[in-house]
């Protein structure tokens, strides 16, 4: 009976994401939030009405949706995007993720908070949501320089955002005398250790996809990947979207008989995509909006400042134009589950402040899932507005 109650409700699930996404191109709302909205509708948030066999089989499918997104996301940084916009990438990752750490942390000492504190929650602002981004992209159309810088940012954000994550640990130790010497090595171990395994599948798979389709991986190939590197990732307890981002890139760069890698996940990834932002939705904590308080509000201003003025800062030493660098700083608002993977190893490292840096992670989550995408949207209709006075 819960088995037949699982698939009926998948089932109406994916009509409803079919009205929804239909909806959101007529209202020119992100189905993103829609689909949360959702979530948090049929979830416990509020009727509860989800069976618990699916809730509970989230387990496997938000890795391996999340793993379908980093693989799409290596892919856009083939020779030739990196060739044209890997300078612009890099400087505007790196600034947006040191001016994040900086304005958050700095924000909240000024404001009264303790430094341990404040560096916990800078460390966490860094992350972003690169499946919620992509799907906007996706959903958009849009193509263009604007559109591959995005994809190239939130490609790379995630090793950036482990690395100075460790960072904060053992800063907020040293600051705590909580013992936070090891985070910096458990850090960089976490990173490399994503790296060689996203190397380690991506080389063979290069090498070997593609042979039985000419030119093309089959879908059984494709999924092999996937599963491959997400359950690797989770078995050994590495970042599976790090991982499946360096896979992703090594089949596209070094797979040199593929005409398009990646076809065959753009063809199969939105079923998981829509259960996982459902899912998404309905494990939001809506009564934690409540307990964020005042230094909960002011890290979403902070964060949502520092998103903009981080871009502009990247887009100054780039050489982008100043508007172009401030709607990258829009595009870049969403922030979803890798900043509560965060905030839960706060809490456990630092039971004093990590209940509250916890507490307040998942309600600005919240916030950020849901007027994120809004945020992306508006970014890409602006650009494309830009583009077409320019034409």
């Amino acid at each position: 009976m819960e088995n037949a109650a699982s698939l009926i409700a998948i089932g109406i699930l994916f009509l409803a994401g079919l009205a929804l996404d239909t909806l959101g191109r007529r209202v020119h709302v992100p189905r993103v939030t829609l689909l949360m909205l959702l979530g948090a509708l049929v979830g416990p948030p509020v009727l509860d009405i989800l069976p618990e066999n699916l809730v509970d089989a989230d387990d496997l499918i938000a890795p391996t949706a999340l793993t379908m997104v980093a693989f799409l996301l290596g892919g856009s940084l083939d020779r030739r995007t990196l060739v044209a916009h890997g300078r612009t990438i890099m400087i505007m990752s790196l600034a947006v993720v040191t001016v994040s750490v900086a304005v958050v942390s700095g924000g909240l000492i000024l404001l009264g908070a303790p430094a341990a504190f404040a560096f916990l929650l800078a460390g966490i602002s860094a992350a972003t949501a690169p499946a919620a981004t992509l799907d906007v992209v996706k959903q958009s159309g849009r193509t263009g320089r604007f559109v591959d810088n995005l994809r190239g940012i939130v490609a790379i954000d995630d090793a950036w955002g482990l690395i100075v994550f460790s960072l904060v640990l053992t800063l907020a130790g040293a600051l705590t005398g909580n013992g936070g010497e090891g985070a910096l090595l458990h850090g960089l171990a976490e990173a490399g250790g994503s790296i060689l395994l996203g190397l380690a599948i991506g080389l063979p798979g290069a090498i070997l996809t593609g042979r039985i389709k000419p030119g093309e991986p089959t879908l059984i190939e494709v999924l092999g990947l996937v599963f491959l590197c997400a359950g690797a990732a989770l078995y050994l307890e590495l970042s599976f979207l790090l991982a499946g981002m360096v896979a992703g890139a090594a089949v596209v760069n070094l797979a040199r008989h593929h005409e398009r890698p990646f076809h065959e996940i753009e063809r199969i990834e939105w079923p998981f995509l829509l259960v996982f932002f459902v899912m998404a939705g309905a494990t939001l904590n809506l009564a934690g909006l409540a307990a964020i308080g005042w230094i909960g509000l002011a890290y979403i201003l902070l964060r949502a400042a520092a998103r903009i003025l981080g871009a502009a800062v990247g887009g100054l030493l780039s050489g982008l134009p100043m508007r172009e660098s401030g709607l990258m700083g829009l595009a870049l608002m969403p922030q979803a589950g890798v900043a509560i993977g965060m905030a839960l190893v706060a809490a456990e490292r630092f039971p004093g402040i990590g209940t509250q840096v916890l507490t307040i992670t998942i309600a600005s989550t919240i916030a950020f899932e849901i007027f994120g995408p809004l945020m992306t949207q508006f970014a890409l209709e602006r650009t494309a507005e830009d583009d077409a006075r320019a034409g």
